[in-house]
């Protein structure tokens, strides 16, 4: 089953927590504090698997979770850091934040890869919190909390050409005479569901990649028909092959087809429409094909569409094989001189994505009638508190001066709070005292 677009949620590992430990040896007097560092979590990383060509294996496993790092040991020891989580997906996949809808990144080479989650760092052990005033601390750090996001997969069939046209319009039958595929075949309407792939090969050694795209209807920009279901796939393409039924047995207009795919394509990306685009006048050996191509002629060079007579009409018949040597040959041609720049492809074959926290303050207070307490919430200070050891009092005074130092003592005066007030933090709860 071919399934090209799909949503996961993916969890970097948390680092190790730190140690409070301290030195015991006989024959060593005032040992000191000796925790060691927890380890680094693992990242999850996305690499193109260029033996894969469906997002498949997404569909009943979408949730995916990197382990944590070990925690730190006695005698300064640090703990054992992760592996990251290596996910391979196939290529021409676009990663993209459903949260915020940024795209993360587009994967469109061999063995690219890409950091969607970072692991969490390690905790520090006591021995980072050693001071003249406080040479024995009791004071460790928790790991870092591994960053956890949903993401969309989109996938893109990476072709060098394709076929765009309405419905039977022949896209089909000609990738199936031009290459060794074997697309789905019929004469009614949205008979090609998913795109098809082959691969044309020229005597001269050249060869390139053909995607028969499920086709077109007027709105499909909008989500008419298949809609975004083939308009994503056209995205990739280098040369556009636009097909255009000339039998006129369904009594349609050829030239209002040509122009009904093209107002399509440029009110989904303008851009499409400026890359290099053959008309292939399909069905010619039909009786009343070869008058629909003079008065479709005659139509394209009266109107602003034919950009200065650039485009080009090819008449072929799939059936007898007319026109098809032609077509090859000047598709070939075009490939060797299109231009990628409007593409955007990727200039490295890594890319680690940083995220961007949005815009707010470091904490919130709010008060819960239902708990009767009030609630801190907030990024920034429920991070803080995960990674505070709260096993040990020091560490929990450590907080304290924390939480003092980014002014949650003064707001929660200024919302009301009381002396012998419940104050929670995620699921821990404390007195409030003025």
């Amino acid at each position: 089953m071919f399934v090209d677009q799909v949503k996961i949620d993916v969890k970097a590992g948390n680092g190790g927590n730190g140690m409070v430990a301290f030195r015991r040896e006989k024959y060593v007097p005032n040992g000191g504090p000796a925790g060691g560092d927890g380890g680094r979590g693992g990242n999850v990383i996305f690499k193109v698997d260029s033996g894969m060509n469906t997002l498949m294996d997404f569909r009943y496993h979408r949730k995916f979770k990197a382990k944590n790092g070990g925690g730190g040991a006695n005698k300064s020891m640090t703990g054992k850091s992760a592996d990251d989580l290596v996910i391979p997906v196939p290529e021409g996949t676009t990663v993209t934040n459903t949260q915020t809808g940024q795209v993360i990144g587009d994967l469109t080479k061999p063995n690219q890869e890409l950091i969607v989650a970072k692991a969490g760092r390690g905790g520090r052990g006591n021995i980072h919190f050693a001071s003249p005033t406080n040479p024995a601390p009791e004071i460790a750090e928790n790991g870092e909390p591994g960053e956890e996001v949903s993401l969309q997969l989109e996938l893109k069939v990476l072709a060098d050409v394709g076929l765009v046209g309405f419905p039977s319009a022949g896209k089909s039958t000609l990738l199936s005479v031009i290459t060794s595929a074997k697309p789905k075949i019929a004469g009614y309407h949205f008979t090609t569901l998913v795109p098809n792939l082959g691969m044309v090969r020229l005597d001269d050694g050249r060869d390139f990649a053909v995607a028969d795209l499920p086709g077109l209807v007027e709105g499909a920009s909008k989500g008419v028909g298949l809609g975004f279901q083939f308009l994503r796939h056209v995205e990739r393409t280098r040369v556009i092959l636009h097909l255009v039924d000339m039998s006129g047995v369904e009594g349609r207009d050829p030239y209002e087809d040509f122009e009904a795919i093209n107002e399509e394509l440029a009110t989904y990306d303008p851009k499409i429409l400026k890359r290099p685009q053959i008309i292939v006048a399909t069905k010619m050996d039909l009786p009343d094909a070869e008058g629909n191509l003079a008065q479709f002629k005659q139509k394209l060079a009266a109107s602003e569409a034919n950009r200065l007579g650039q485009l080009e009409v090819l008449p072929i018949s799939s059936v007898t094989h007319a026109g098809l040597n032609e077509l090859v040959q000047k598709t070939a041609d075009l490939l060797d001189q299109t231009d990628l720049s409007d593409l955007q492809q990727p200039k490295s074959d890594s890319k680690t994505y940083e995220y961007e926290a949005q815009p707010e303050s470091d904490f919130q207070i709010s008060y819960d009638q239902e708990l009767e307490s009030w609630v801190i919430s907030g990024a920034k200070i429920e991070k803080l508190f995960k990674m505070t050891d709260t096993a040990h009092e020091q560490s929990m005074l450590r907080f304290a001066r924390q939480m003092h130092g980014m002014g949650i003592d003064d707001a929660l005066r200024k919302a009301g709070a009381k002396d012998g007030d419940t104050v929670t933090i995620l699921d821990f709860s404390f007195t409030y005292v003025e």
